[in-house]
């Protein structure tokens, strides 16, 4: 099965913490990151094809 998902999407779906970073959530596992860009692998290594 292939997994797509718009980048713009993923980012949007983010929630600031108010200090400095950001909490991810991608299929039920949540991740803190400090960099948008970060989604991209995390969305890669749960095997999404992003679309930008």
């Amino acid at each position: 099965m292939v997994k797509t998902a718009l980048f713009e999407t993923l980012i949007a779906s983010t929630v600031d913490n108010g200090n400095g970073t950001l909490t991810f959530t991608l299929e039920g596992k949540s991740y803190i990151i400090r960099d948008t860009l970060e989604i991209s692998k995390i969305a890669q290594d749960h095997g999404y094809i992003l679309i930008y």
